[in-house]
């Protein structure tokens, strides 16, 4: 974007803040408004888009080509894992059209919070290890729809990853939309000066969903994203009487796929009914659940393949 750009859109920006501060906006909307003319303003001046990830020692991508795979529930989960073993990590979810984090989080009702020197995140504990931004915190409720084209979404996720504090944190998780579009696209572009150290590709098993997902790992490829291996979501059924494990859908997909492109293949994650209870409390299956299948999944370093 040239300079004649950002002032056209620092105008509209500016405009629709006076108009948002002039009427009787709610509070998220003018949140919302005033979280765009801060960016739009410093857009300005030159840049470093590494300075607020300074303190970020690892950056982590969940990928998909294919949506509905349960991409945000391994990064959560991911996440509240790290976090259970000492480390101080961060989720920044990418997915404007979709937050599902805060939902997952049980952090539906957080405000995010401006300082001098930027944008806070919303802290999911008393001792701050986790924290998250999402759009969903500066939305009305969780049913208000983003219906944004991709140059106002490219400028949020430039935001997000500029004008947020992620400071001192071991890991930062980026959960990201399914497909290969601009979302995807920005994030890379903002991520050149700083260490990403490769992308976390999830799957299910099944044909229509190892098809789409192969397209995510050509787009990997193009970009140069270090792929640090795929996970196969989804695999099979535990039942919560006997506790076996049976495949409802096809098996080995993520396998096939990661014999396909020669990646490495990280684990299979199953359906858990006991799990299923957890998706919107914010809690690690390490801690509610230690002896499940699941949990035995998350114990693993995630860049013990890189």
């Amino acid at each position: 974007m040239d300079v004649y750009d950002s002032i056209c859109e620092l105008s509209v920006t500016s405009f629709m803040l006076f108009i948002a501060e002039q009427s009787s906006v709610t509070s998220p909307q003018l949140r919302l408004a005033r979280f765009q003319f801060d960016f739009y303003s410093r857009s300005l001046l030159i840049i470093n888009f590494s300075t607020m990830l300074k303190g970020v020692k690892h950056v982590l991508l969940v990928l998909s080509g294919k949506g509905g795979v349960g991409k945000s529930t391994v990064s959560t989960q991911l996440a509240l894992a790290l976090k259970e073993s000492g480390f101080r990590v961060g989720i920044l979810d990418v997915d404007l059209c979709g937050p599902s984090v805060p939902y997952l989080l049980n952090l539906e009702k957080e405000d995010v919070h401006q300082s001098s020197e930027g944008w806070i995140p919303v802290f999911a504990d008393p001792e701050q290890k986790l924290s998250v931004m999402s759009i969903g915190f500066l939305l009305k409720s969780q049913n208000d729809s983003v219906v944004w084209r991709g140059p106002k979404k490219n400028s949020m996720i430039k935001q997000f990853l500029t004008d947020v504090i992620w400071r001192d944190i071991d890991y930062l998780i980026i959960d990201t939309p399914p497909g290969t579009s601009d979302e995807h696209i920005t994030v890379m572009e903002n991520l050149r000066d700083v260490k990403c150290d490769g992308a976390i590709v999830v799957t299910t098993p099944q044909a229509v969903a190892v098809d789409d997902v192969l397209r995510e790992v050509t787009f990997c490829r193009k970009t140069g994203i270090h792929i640090i291996g795929i996970i196969e979501n989804m695999s099979g059924f535990v039942c919560p009487s006997c506790t076996e494990c049976t495949n409802i859908f096809s098996s080995g997909g993520g396998i096939a796929l990661s014999e396909m492109v020669k990646v490495p293949f990280l684990a299979k994650i199953p359906i858990d009914p006991q799990v299923g209870k957890l998706a919107d409390k914010g809690q690690s299956v390490l801690v509610t659940l230690p002896d499940s299948q699941v949990a035995q999944v998350f114990k693993k370093d995630p860049l013990q393949n890189r």
